[in-house]
């Protein structure tokens, strides 16, 4: 199952101020740059169903968008951050995407190079060369998009999501960038912590930025029980230069200009084996800090859920 979202901002107010048509004291220049310029569109705006339910589509023409949109060579850095949203594991990454085929046969290839660490068994006193481990991406095209990832895809905003299979992705990552050569094979190695061999949910999520030619892909990984595993975010910019890890201290600083109502329209789409069910709604979602310094995230759904079935009649 994939749900996608649509949304926009509305005006923002502190969680506990007397006056509520004061807006929120953001600083005009916030005192940490900020890694991620303006991955927020300038006019993000709440959506129709009909415009929605067009543009999630995956046709021929915005297949070729999606896959000129992912081409080139990508200089990454991958996070990964506990369900708390502490920061575990930092990895240099590089990606290189290209395509082949035409018209609606069109398929975006993908191999993903994770930068490994200095083996123990290396000598002393020699400065190698880092070495690079190497995972081949299930690679993207019209039977894929719809049947497996489920790709939400807006071409206006850059922005897409999707759903499928990348707990394994993500294990070698951990496995190669963390212990590399030195990877004995356990299941649950020490200091090390892997996504669930068996989770309820993994959804990525990308928004590119307005400014340059960087994007950030956020993984959310959920467990059997359908609680929060990890969450990861790959930063990457495209081109071979060097990409210097953002400084991630004060973390509160960063996170408030996201506090507030955040108004949409979601799609989400249900597969199976007989057919399809695609639910939209209108939505609200309201994110504040509470007295102790913890993120409150509430999601309501505003309007009646329009359905449409799509059943498969097998002769």
């Amino acid at each position: 199952m994939a749900s996608i979202c649509y949304s926009s901002i509305s005006v923002l107010f502190p969680p506990n101020s007397s006056n509520p048509n004061k807006p929120f004291p953001f600083p005009p220049k916030l005192p940490y740059p900020n890694p991620f310029p303006s991955l927020r569109t300038s006019k993000i705006r709440a959506a129709n169903s009909s415009s929605v339910q067009e543009e999630h589509y995956m046709s021929i023409d915005n297949l070729h968008r999606f896959v000129d949109l992912n081409m080139g060579k990508w200089t990454g850095s991958f996070h990964q951050f506990d369900g708390n949203g502490n920061l575990l594991q930092k990895i240099n990454t590089r990606l290189s995407a290209s395509s082949y085929g035409e018209d609606e046969l069109i398929s975006l290839i993908q191999t993903l190079y994770i930068q490994q660490p200095q083996s123990s068994t290396s000598v002393s006193g020699h400065d190698e060369e880092p070495e690079w481990a190497e995972y081949k991406i299930k690679e993207t095209n019209m039977f894929t998009v719809d049947k497996y990832q489920q790709i939400g895809f807006f071409p206006k905003e850059r922005a897409y999501s999707l759903r499928y299979l990348t707990a394994g992705m993500l294990e070698t990552v951990l496995r190669q960038g963390v212990l590399g050569e030195d990877d004995t094979g356990e299941e649950s190695p020490k200091n090390l912590k892997l996504p669930s061999r068996r989770p309820s949910i993994v959804c990525e999520n990308c928004l590119y930025s307005q400014e340059k030619d960087r994007r950030a892909r956020a993984f959310h990984i959920m467990d059997p029980r359908g609680f929060i595993d990890m969450l990861v975010i790959f930063l990457e910019d495209r081109g071979d230069g060097l990409l210097f890890h953002p400084s991630l201290g004060n973390m509160m600083v960063r996170i408030l200009p996201f506090l507030g109502k955040w108004e949409g329209h979601s799609v989400t789409k249900r597969s199976g084996v007989y057919g399809s069910t695609i639910t939209e709604a209108d939505t609200v979602a309201l994110l504040q800090m509470d007295d102790k310094n913890k993120l409150v995230q509430v999601c309501a759904c505003l309007s009646k859920c329009i359905n449409q079935n799509t059943i498969v009649v097998k002769g």
